[in-house]
């Protein structure tokens, strides 16, 4: 059936049945752009007209997300967002300062180098493909005429591989100053990388885990040492799934597993912001973006969307905040941000929080998943272990 309901009218029905809900219902979690449709003005939710708690609770998130990002992740809501910037924030000279962007080669990768570039940062482009990364690094040089810029080849979803690259990189640079974890990925079907472990998972949690977990000790070292990760705000209708990583129950829904992944980098950096007090980290949502991956990995949604969607340089745009402005080192680390704003990470009623317990359960299962990795590398190396090799904590 089709039902026309409203914000309010979501709310006030979990009002009263909030207290029966659990946290997440897995067989009816969907792409909203496949169960909402406009129509004569009003928003439609597409139900299968059986509807328990758990699908009710799964529809008020993903619609109430929908309604709020319609007002504030579109183009129109940066232009909004925008009046209240601080010029000043970006006047700024990062000459002699490096950054390593995972996935520059295109979108809000790309507009970040690039702006990065402008402003005389060391920029280290971090990609998958030589050709797509060459041809992007001529473009930066040329319109930026910053000729320190360097090239990176590592696929972010083969775990062992980012591991290799983030030791490599510790050994030939003395320092690295901003670590920008930007590449990210959207399988529809379930598939495993090298190491056995799910695609998206691989790519937009164990590879952010791994590389970055590696290059804190040349953080540490570094002045003004800054993490920052590309989320999305789809993240908002996930709760953290400990007990299922690698999305091997239920329906597997591509949308849903990307938001997953997504609400477990926001869990990952309120992590390390709380164990390495000398880095900040900080993760952000940069809006509905008119970029490559969008419009392949969810075509519906970039059709539906068009123009309201964001250009890359306004989705870029908080992510060279928080990597160069000192205004953002003055917010408390581990903060999710939209908008050069901290924002929550929880929408109102939701159950999307974790306990500790699930938290740490998560984590531990990173740093065995990455022990993992390590232990086979040196066996595969010299059947020994290596005393340089990073420790996962």
């Amino acid at each position: 059936m089709t039902v026309s309901w409203s914000a309010s009218m979501l709310l006030q029905l979990m009002i009263g049945r909030e207290q029966h809900i659990a946290p997440a219902c897995v067989s009816c979690d969907a792409n909203p752009s496949q169960w909402l449709r406009k129509k004569q003005g009003s928003w439609l939710v597409h139900c299968s007209g059986n509807c328990c708690p758990l699908h009710i609770m799964s529809i008020y998130r993903n619609a109430i997300w929908f309604l709020n990002g319609i007002q504030q992740y579109t183009r129109k809501g940066y232009a909004a967002a925008s009046k209240d910037f601080e010029t000043k924030d970006l006047e700024v000279s990062v000459v002699g300062r490096s950054f390593l962007i995972t996935g520059a080669n295109s979108g809000i990768g790309k507009a970040t180098a690039m702006a990065i570039a402008k402003k005389g940062g060391t920029v280290h482009m971090a990609c998958r493909n030589k050709d797509r990364a060459e041809e992007a690094k001529s473009e930066i040089v040329s319109e930026s005429g910053n000729a320190e810029v360097y090239i990176h080849v590592v696929d972010m979803s083969q775990t062992r591989k980012v591991w290799e690259f983030a030791e490599a990189f510790k050994k030939e640079h003395p320092s690295l100053n901003v670590l920008i974890n930007n590449a990210g990925c959207m399988s529809h079907k379930r598939e495993l990388n090298a190491e056995g472990l799910e695609m998206n998972f691989a790519t937009n949690t164990m590879g952010v885990y791994i590389l970055t977990q590696s290059l804190i000790p040349l953080l540490q070292k570094s002045r003004d040492p800054r993490v920052i990760t590309v989320s999305s705000g789809g993240m908002l209708v996930q709760s953290l799934r400990a007990d299922d990583l690698q999305s091997e129950k239920g329906h597997f829904d591509g949308v849903m597993v990307y938001a997953q992944n997504k609400r477990q980098q926001v869990a990952l950096t309120e992590h390390w912001a709380k164990v390495n007090p000398v880095i900040h980290f900080s993760v952000m949502h940069p809006g509905w973006v008119d970029t490559p991956a969008v419009s392949a990995a969810m075509p519906q949604f970039h059709q539906m969307m068009g123009d309201r969607l964001r250009s890359v340089d306004q989705g870029a745009d908080t992510v060279v905040w928080l990597a160069l402005s000192r205004a953002a080192a003055r917010k408390r680390s581990g903060r999710f941000f939209q908008d050069r704003k901290p924002v929550p990470t929880h929408l109102p009623l939701a159950w999307t929080h974790s306990s500790a317990e699930e938290i740490h359960s998560f984590i531990t299962q990173l740093e065995t998943l990455a022990r993992a990795v390590q232990s086979q590398h040196d066996v595969d190396i010299r059947g020994q272990t290596d005393a340089s090799v990073p420790q996962f904590v």
